[in-house]
């Protein structure tokens, strides 16, 4: 069994297709998504029908993004909608459910609704890591966390969370194309809807899989793009706090 987790999609479902038929996907791997399943890209309506799919089968584990959660609330706040519509990248989502403007939120399914509403999760976490969206509060539990950290604080200079696990994030996006990886933190959203990748981390071996929209196809391990973190002064030091 593999465990499979891809950073930030933005409604890119050629590059999922190429990233999901790369790595070989066999019915008893398990995929951990990251969030931001809508906006920006061309197709977040297929995106959504491929996820949801994967979910029906029992394994896909999917986080919720910060964009997701514009989408919902978009659903109900009028001022909200527009402002996604116009600066969120909305209206290429609604584009994708038939027609570009707002009154295209009749047409989303109430399957999709559901999915994001859910079945999505705020944070996951296993023995030897912690799944989120955006960033952690390194003091505190995951059950304690505020939804600023989980869904839109930016990855910066992060410090390492108190329980010694490895945080696993996306939302910041990396033009670079290229993971970050702190050792105790790795962010894998490479900018998948701009001119970068669609990346997934193969947990058990630490090999990273990517893939674009056009179809290219690449390779590497996640230790390939370790960079040593800067030490943390003295007043810095990370302390529980429930």
């Amino acid at each position: 069994m593999s465990t499979f987790v891809i950073g930030d999609i933005h409604g890119c479902s050629k590059a999922l297709d190429y990233l999901l038929k790369a790595v070989d996907l066999h019915s008893h791997d398990m995929i951990i998504t990251l969030g931001d399943y809508v906006n920006k890209g061309p197709d977040s309506k297929g995106v959504l029908e491929r996820l949801i799919k994967l979910n029906k089968t029992g394994q896909l584990l999917p986080l919720l993004g910060n964009h997701d959660i514009m989408m919902l609330e978009a659903r109900s706040d009028k001022k909200v909608a527009l402002d996604w519509y116009v600066k969120k990248g909305g209206h290429k989502t609604l584009v994708s459910y038939g027609q570009n403007d707002l009154k295209a939120m009749a047409n989303i399914p109430n399957a999709h609704w559901n999915f994001l509403e859910k079945k999505c999760f705020s944070w996951l976490e296993t023995e030897n890591y912690i799944f989120v969206h955006a960033n952690l509060n390194p003091k505190l539990p995951l059950n304690k966390q505020s939804q600023h950290d989980l869904f839109w604080k930016k990855l910066a200079n992060p410090i390492p969370h108190y329980s010694g696990k490895t945080m696993i994030c996306g939302h910041t996006s990396q033009k670079s194309g290229i993971p970050i990886n702190l050792g105790y933190a790795i962010c894998i959203d490479t900018w998948a809807c701009g001119n970068g990748w669609l990346t997934a981390l193969e947990l058990e071996k630490g090999r990273i899989w990517q893939a674009n929209q056009k179809g290219e196809v690449r390779t590497a391990w996640i230790d390939d793009f370790y960079t040593a973190p800067i030490a943390l002064p003295a007043n810095q030091e990370v302390v529980h706090a429930l």
